[in-house]
């Protein structure tokens, strides 16, 4: 059976979480694929409501092997919390694998992320600060530490030694800062290795077999479309590939074992942190389905951006990742609007613009032309067939599938796995 790539389609936060956690539930295999603790993803279920960093959101289905790819950086710290806290409330992690080629996020790796934050004063991206991108930038320039290096002491402790030697140069000489300890990182990640021993592997081998045997396997994003390194608002984007391209060299398969491409949309996009945002809703609108969405990060908790459906990002969200599928989330939230707008076009110095910009410049220029739409006003999140929906909410999701050019095939009106409507069926 093919793949199932899970995409988030606007800036991040889509609902990602609860969807996997409702797939999973059919699965055999689900797999993060990209990105680090920076991401959070909210699950609601049967063992009550987690929020997820590092652990694929099918760990609550003990039958599904749980992977961590090599497209993601691993705090190993961070990973064993969540293993600590997802077993004192009886959910089995030993179904978790973490790939032996995933990067290591490191402690200076962490601080670095903090200086250089603050050395950019008003120019800062909104980083998470939790080392992320630092960790990325080390895999490139080929100074990374990876996960298979903790069952090599010897080889790990030479490795670091080197890089430490050069991270050193950068605190003490462009910082100012303290240089940090080669024997006392060392002898912190050596106990780490001691836990992690029996989650670590070589994942592309066990993902190819699952694929032969015709398992049926689940790729799961973190972050959004509009937030990937190459096609995301650069610079204010995150530090790998959370689109459809980024699965296949995050977990090591070739796009031919992709079968369907699900993308998830919220029906209001929220981001955090920089960056331009044409359609965030910057009155009491904003701020009530901030809170009604309770729109905060599940990582950092800082209140979201909130705005108006983006047709344009979102046809080229679409179009970037080709979607087979979509899910619209979070229907219910505009269950007590009275109207709802719709961006399908934006207009750049009197000129209309159809397409999303590359250039941040041009992005930041962007007023959003809104089609405006009736609301429903009558409760959605009870609902669990289509054709039930009231006539307004159906027509506007249509619209979305019309802007967006691609089917719809399931529909979110709440957290729990059962506030789901299915238009038809991917699995």
């Amino acid at each position: 059976m093919p793949a199932i790539i899970i995409i988030g389609a606007q800036w991040g936060d889509e609902g990602k979480g609860k969807i996997v956690d409702f797939l999973a539930e059919k699965a055999n295999m689900v797999i993060r694929y990209s990105g680090g603790n920076n991401a959070g993803h909210t699950v609601v279920n049967q063992y009550g409501q987690f929020g997820l960093h590092l652990m694929p959101s099918g760990i609550f289905n003990p039958s599904v092997v749980c992977v961590i790819g090599n497209g993601v950086v691993v705090d190993p710290a961070v990973l064993l919390k969540e293993i600590d806290l997802l077993q004192a409330r009886g959910v089995d992690t030993s179904h978790l694998i973490v790939s032996s080629r995933a990067h290591l996020i490191m402690p200076y790796h962490i601080l670095l992320d903090g200086l250089e934050e603050e050395a950019k004063g008003g120019g800062a991206l909104g980083t998470t600060k939790m080392g992320v991108g630092p960790a990325y930038v080390d895999k490139m320039a080929r100074l990374g530490i990876r996960v298979g290096d903790l069952l090599e002491r010897e080889a790990f402790h030479r490795r670091l030694s080197e890089v430490i030697f050069h991270k050193n140069i950068l605190l003490t000489r462009v910082y100012g800062k303290a240089p940090v300890s080669v024997d006392e990182i060392f002898d912190t990640y050596c106990k780490y290795a001691d836990r992690l021993a029996p989650y670590i592997k070589e994942t592309d081998i066990l993902v190819e077999k699952a694929l032969e045997d015709g398992k049926l396997v689940l790729l799961e994003g973190a972050q959004g479309t509009l937030l990937d390194i190459d096609f995301g608002t650069y610079p204010y984007v995150t530090s790998s590939s959370p689109s459809a391209g980024g699965a296949c060299t995050g977990l090591g398969i070739s796009p031919r074992k992709i079968g369907h491409i699900l993308g998830i949309f919220k029906c209001y996009p929220t981001r955090v942190g920089g960056g331009p945002m044409p359609t965030e809703i910057k009155d009491e609108i904003g701020q009530l389905i901030r809170e009604r969405g309770h729109e905060y990060g599940t990582t950092t908790g800082r209140a979201r951006r909130c705005g108006w459906f983006d047709g344009v990002g979102a046809r080229y969200s679409s179009r970037i990742n080709s979607f087979t599928d979509v899910a619209i989330t979070r229907l219910d939230i505009f269950d007590t609007l009275e109207t709802i707008k719709i961006c399908t076009s934006y207009m750049v110095d009197g000129t209309r613009m159809d397409n999303f910009p590359a250039s941040i410049d041009v992005l930041q220029k962007c007023q959003p032309v809104y089609e405006e739409m009736p609301g429903w006003r009558v409760p959605t999140s009870d609902i669990r067939h289509f054709e039930k929906l009231p006539p307004a909410a159906q027509n506007y999701i249509r619209r979305i599938e019309q802007l967006i050019k691609a089917p719809i095939s399931l529909v979110s009106v709440g957290p729990r796995r059962e506030q789901t409507i299915w238009l038809k069926a991917i699995v």
